[in-house]
């Protein structure tokens, strides 16, 4: 096996683990916000933008992981 396919699968496998941490927080937001409005549903507005936003800074992590599975592999 050639070390760029080698290095390649290793960087997917690792793309795969470093995902699992985006997917954790994003469920841990969004249950955190159902929480919230459940308790107030006065503010569901404003805390659903709120989750909208921690969901955009989770997601960051997930497409940095890519980026970085296309700097090293090439």
């Amino acid at each position: 096996m050639e070390l760029a396919a080698l290095s390649g699968n290793i960087a997917t496998v690792g793309y795969g683990l470093a995902a699992i941490g985006p997917a954790i927080g994003v469920g841990i937001v969004v249950g955190k916000t159902i929480e919230s409005v459940a308790r107030q549903p006065e503010l569901q507005g404003r805390l659903t933008t709120l989750m909208y936003i921690g969901i955009a800074f989770t997601e960051a992590l997930a497409l940095i992981g890519i980026a970085t599975y296309f700097i090293f592999t090439n």
